[in-house]
């Protein structure tokens, strides 16, 4: 029993609505579910994908306006990367310049090009050109030649990377290579799922600084199972080799378990199905605010409790026609500096580890 590779990254942001224009208007990601967290339904949880938030694409955010900023670090996943086509590194450059993000700039890495850069609240992200058998949103604003095609992989900043190695090895994922960071010589060692898309784990044998949970950073990767059924046996698999895994949960659009590796990073595994057509057409997708059955008789409480989150429209279109000018790359300015999230709001987040609520 093999995992196929990741199904959702989920992480925590800030203003909802600067997270929305970013991964829709800059990124041309498509808002796939607009729902809330379970146990806090003042904070939405907004799913980012293809056109139908098929597994292996989809990043999903907790937006906690004016909480504190975190750190991305050891214990924590510190980044996140999709793949885009091969000779479209020098477009998504300039594009990501053009809108003001964070651009780390180019390398090399296991024979690829990758671009790194932050969202608007300092998220690690990138950009990886390499082959991808998912479909693009082809509505969304990034010609689709140069579209996204779902994630390429996550990187770990683990506590204790044997130990992480360990874990990968139980959910299948085999060892590949190794190579030296460029900026400190820290050992990147990649592992590969055996499925067609977002397969890749690298781990980084890398010391301090310690990851802080907050707006920014990465709150859990999950990866694949086929059916309820294949979950089950994960979960009894994982029980087997001394992991405290969660009861089964119900996040309507997919199933959930949970476990804290030993490197510290919570890891879920999630069913590939029913997906993000069980409550609303693939046209449709993310049109409406959508609640599970236990909390509608709440939605007029609840819609008046979020923020506003607008709308794909007209104000949103993104003129990257004098991008390439590199003004803005690197500059950093406008993104992630965290000045504005002082607040303690995220803290339910930080303390959760696997009781399965829904910060998971």
């Amino acid at each position: 029993m093999k995992t196929t590779g990741i199904h959702h990254v989920t992480a925590v942001a800030g203003d909802p609505e600067a997270n929305r224009r970013f991964y829709t208007t800059v990124l041309g990601l498509r808002l796939v579910k607009r729902t809330v967290n379970f146990d806090d339904t003042a904070t939405y949880h907004l799913y980012y994908g293809n056109e139908t938030g098929a597994p292996g694409t989809t990043i999903t955010f907790f937006p906690f306006e004016g909480a504190r900023a975190g750190r991305p670090g050891r214990g924590q996943a510190v980044a996140t990367a999709f793949a885009i086509p091969e000779g479209s590194l020098d477009y998504w450059a300039e594009r990501l310049a053009a809108s003001g993000a964070r651009v780390h700039g180019r390398e090399a890495r296991f024979g690829a090009d990758v671009l790194s850069f932050e969202d608007p609240d300092g998220q690690p992200l990138e950009l990886v050109a390499a082959s991808s058998p998912v479909e693009p949103w082809r509505e969304g604003p990034v010609p689709e030649s140069r579209a996204i095609r779902g994630f390429y992989g996550v990187t770990l900043h683990s506590d204790d990377p044997e130990a992480t190695a360990n874990v990968l090895d139980v959910l299948g994922l085999d060892r590949v290579g190794s190579e030296a960071e460029s900026e400190d010589g820290a050992a990147r060692v990649r592992y590969v799922a055996t499925g067609d898309r977002a397969t890749v784990v690298d781990v980084l044998h890398r010391g301090p600084p310690r990851g802080r949970p907050g707006v920014g950073t990465v709150h859990h990767v999950a990866f694949r199972a086929a059916d309820e059924d294949e979950q089950l046996a994960w979960r009894d698999r994982l029980s087997d080799v001394g992991q405290f895994v969660t009861p089964q949960k119900d996040r309507q659009y997919f199933r959930s378990i949970y476990f804290r590796e030993p490197g510290g990073i919570l890891f879920e595994i999630a069913t590939d199905g029913p997906g993000f057509t069980a409550d609303e057409p693939v046209e449709a997708l993310g049109s409406d605010l959508k609640l599970p059955s236990w909390l509608e008789t709440d939605r007029e409480r609840i819609e008046a409790a979020l923020p506003p989150l607008g709308e794909v429209g007209a104000s949103d279109a993104f003129d990257d026609e004098n991008a390439g000018n590199g003004e803005n790359a690197g500059n950093g300015e406008n993104a992630g500096n965290g000045e504005s999230t002082g607040s303690d709001a995220i803290g339910e987040t930080e303390g959760a580890t696997t009781d399965g609520g829904e910060q998971r």
